[in-house]
């Protein structure tokens, strides 16, 4: 048996690509998109015509409604290939205004109900900012459900089971490399593999808290840099992983055994905490690493939807 699908014995393993055309070979559960993916995908000839076919049937539309229903025609196109749910994210320019994020991601929903999209099937994607998690708790008081995304810190997680949200995606690999470059010259690549990776073990706490005090919200890991990471959380809810690991996955014969267990999580002595707003801004202020990913991921986020822009003004 190859690595991934053992992997699906213990975890729902998850598409993160806007190149639909991909996700066959890999049999994936669910699918992930953000703004670099869909730009990064229509950039390809394979998706060129989308594009230009989206624009024709909404010319005249303000340009962040076109930009809306592209992103539910690429959603449309990976449900017709996927048996379960696909992310489609809220603009990232939106990250810090509640109000606007909650108009957003209930446009999107009745964007997919029109295509006769089963909403259930669809998580509203929502930068874990404190806007954001408000948003989302907002959402899914309404019926919609959220993945909350650009995720780096113990609190961000807290925040988002206290809010009832679906789904988190904590960001392996971004962590990595902060602890990577932080360490510099210092860094020993053996001592912070697999178990010992920063983001691997940022990931297990989190886990571990929630299956611990009976938290909903599940829990999927992203943002992988390598298949050892991928593998050192084998058991966590759900892994969102690119295309090349997934192909690396299904190469791999290596004998592969759940690392998170729900049931060992329950017998730990850890503490229950919640937070305030005013602590929580608090506790990430006091995070150096979820603060600068958190805003340096906000801010790529938002270039690629500046150029999407841009792509959709030249079509």
């Amino acid at each position: 048996m190859n690595q991934l699908d053992a992997l699906k014995q213990f975890t729902t393993v998850v598409a993160d690509t806007g190149d639909f055309k991909q996700l066959d070979a890999f049999k994936p559960q669910d699918a992930t998109t953000n703004p670099s993916l869909i730009l990064k995908a229509v950039q390809k000839p394979d998706y060129q015509l989308l594009l230009a076919d989206t624009v024709a049937k909404h010319r005249g539309l303000a340009l962040d409604e076109i930009m809306d229903h592209l992103l539910v025609r690429f959603g449309c196109e990976i449900l017709s290939i996927v048996p379960g749910r696909v992310s489609t994210e809220v603009d990232a320019r939106l990250s810090f205004d509640t109000t606007a994020s909650v108009a957003r991601g209930e446009r999107l929903i009745a964007l997919y109900k029109a295509q006769g999209v089963d909403t259930n099937r669809v998580l509203i994607k929502v930068a874990a900012t404190w806007e954001g998690i408000e948003a989302a708790k907002v959402l899914e008081q309404r019926g919609i459900h959220t993945n909350l995304t650009l995720l780096f810190s113990f609190c961000q997680a807290v925040a988002c089971g206290q809010a009832k949200v679906q789904l988190i995606s904590p960001f392996v690999g971004r962590i990595y490399d902060w602890y990577k470059k932080s360490a510099g010259a210092a860094w020993v690549e053996a001592d912070n593999a697999n178990a010992n990776d920063p983001g691997v073990k940022s990931v297990k706490q989190i886990y571990d808290y929630y299956k611990k005090f009976g938290i909903a919200t599940e829990v999927m890991g992203a943002s992988f840099r390598n298949v050892g990471q991928i593998t050192a959380l084998a058991g966590c809810d759900l892994l969102t992983i690119s295309p090349d690991l997934l192909a690396t996955l299904a190469a791999t014969e290596t004998p592969l055994a759940a690392a998170l267990d729900a049931k060992t999580a329950q017998s730990l002595d850890m503490a229950a905490v919640s937070y305030d707003e005013a602590t929580f801004r608090l506790a990430l202020n006091e995070d150096a690493m979820a603060t600068e990913k958190l805003s340096e991921g906000i801010r790529a986020f938002c270039v690629d939807a500046v150029k999407l822009d841009q792509l959709l003004l030249a079509a």
